[in-house]
């Protein structure tokens, strides 16, 4: 059984409390340990709703105690690098949500101090980790819809109003919240030997980006057609095509029905395949950290750290082209 903390107490840590909770009662892997916030009456009224045995009222308090095995990381973009390094401090594994950073040199420095430290520390970018990434590989792979030539990928939703997206200072913009999924997708399915990158971008006032559209062309000819947007929702479809039909995804963000056609053009799909049944969605990273753990390793295979980095550098490269800038670039 490992202990695990979460540091920050917001909606993302309470989801992740949800699927430490499940799998406590599946197989008793995990063990609610211990919760932080900056403020202490928060932090003991989330360890109290949501099962923790410990709240600390900061997080270095919570880092200190010895019995911590593996910190989950749900503060701001903003905040990771500062967050996880303290973590590294204490000598605790961390899960950091995604993205992992604001930008790719705080990724390096965490990653460089994680593998001079000899520690775990892996990106909680849970599509990377769910049995649906090897549907999907395993589909392509035996030849489903033959060769596949391009896709498309949308994520939106309409959050413009939280804070969060809109101020620079956190790492807001859609781009790090929901355009690290699309980014992601075509990742997994296309690889990363991109030959060239264009965008396109709608601005917020405040100085960040509110919608976007990326297209990525690879060296072997493949292409993908991305789009990420924060101020209205989307169908958040996902389309393999290929030389002898396409795959339909039903959600780019938690992938729950892949469809395949040999007709694009067709009503009924020709196979519908169902991922397992989970908890939340997020138990396949905490397993995937549990057997690093267990096997001493200081990163996760579904998520290297050579593609946390990549996926930083592309994010940075977009943000250059548009002259969006953070505080702390």
């Amino acid at each position: 059984m490992i202990n695990v903390a979460v540091l920050g107490c917001g909606g993302i840590a309470r989801t992740m409390a949800q699927t430490l909770r499940g799998m406590a009662e599946r197989d008793g892997s995990v063990c609610l340990y211990a919760a932080a916030a900056r403020d202490e009456a928060r932090a003991q009224a989330f360890a109290r709703e949501e099962g923790f045995q410990k709240a600390y009222g900061s997080y270095e308090e919570m880092l200190a105690d010895e019995n911590v095995q593996l910190v989950y990381v749900a503060t701001p973009h903003s905040h990771h690098a500062e967050h996880v390094k303290l973590c590294l401090e204490h000598n605790r594994a961390v899960l950091c949500e995604k993205a992992f950073a604001g930008n790719a040199r705080q990724a390096k420095e965490m990653l460089d101090m994680a593998r001079e430290k000899g520690i775990l520390c892996t990106e909680a970018i849970w599509t990377r980790y769910m049995p649906s990434r090897k549907m999907i590989d395993d589909l392509i792979a035996e030849g489903a819809i033959g060769e596949p030539i391009m896709l498309t990928a949308n994520l939106g939703y309409s959050i413009a109003h939280v804070e969060r997206m809109i101020r620079p200072e956190l790492a807001g913009g859609a781009l790090l919240d929901l355009g690290i999924y699309v980014l992601t997708f075509a990742s997994m399915v296309f690889g990363d030997d991109v030959e060239r990158m264009e965008s396109s971008v709608v601005m917020f006032d405040t100085g960040v980006d509110k919608r976007e559209t990326i297209n990525l062309y690879y060296r072997d000819g493949k292409s993908a057609e991305l789009t990420a947007v924060c101020d209205c929702a989307t169908d958040r479809r996902c389309v393999v095509y290929g030389t002898k039909g396409c795959l339909k995804v039903d959600n780019v963000n938690n992938p729950q029905v892949i469809e395949v056609y040999s007709d694009p053009t067709a009503h009924t799909p020709d196979r519908v395949l169902r991922v397992p049944e989970q908890i939340t969605g997020y138990e396949y990273e905490v397993y995937s950290c549990i057997r690093a753990l267990e096997q001493g390793e200081i990163e996760c295979p579904e998520m290297p750290h050579a593609q946390t980095l990549h996926m930083m550098e592309v994010m940075d490269a977009l943000r250059q082209s548009w002259g969006m800038v953070y505080p702390f670039d």
